[in-house]
């Protein structure tokens, strides 16, 4: 499956009209999150690029999340409905609807007016380096499966 290109400013923007159009009495068509932990859970994504909140896996985890993960992230088939996510993304407790989703936008257009040049062959703190194409897969796709899940 081709994916849109988060890179560019049009598909960026549609990604934010299509979060706009959440509220906080969002329902999820499936799952258990509610839409601010579901924004959050989104954030983390990008905190893994922006921020060293994560340590970075070593050892067998690393080779595990190569082999075993990567290409379900990275790859081309869409994301199943109520699979298992990884430790760090899980999130509990309530979450400020408004806070989680401005940092979401945040990230959203500084990984676009960053362009897809500054991620071509960037390590990711999983999975090592990726090509921009991943790197867009990985973005695009998370963001569609979570905001298919709240019906927008």
């Amino acid at each position: 499956m081709d994916y849109p290109d988060i890179f560019t400013k049009e598909v960026s923007d549609e990604i934010v009209e299509r979060i706009s159009k959440l509220t906080p009495e969002t329902q999820p068509q499936w799952g258990k999150m509610s839409v601010g932990q579901m924004l959050a859970h989104c954030c983390v994504t990008y905190e893994m690029v922006y921020t060293d909140k994560f340590p970075k896996p070593k050892g067998v985890v690393k080779f595990m999340l190569k082999v075993f993960v990567k290409n379900t992230v990275v790859g081309p088939a869409p994301y199943k409905r109520n699979s298992r996510t990884a430790p760090a993304f899980l999130i509990t407790g309530n979450k400020d609807f408004d806070a989680e989703k401005a940092r979401l936008v945040g990230y959203i257009r500084q990984t676009q007016e960053l362009g897809g040049a500054h991620f071509d062959n960037k390590e990711s703190l999983s999975f090592g380096k990726l090509r921009t194409d991943q790197w867009n897969i990985m973005f695009y796709k998370h963001l569609d499966h979570h905001l298919n899940q709240f019906g927008v």
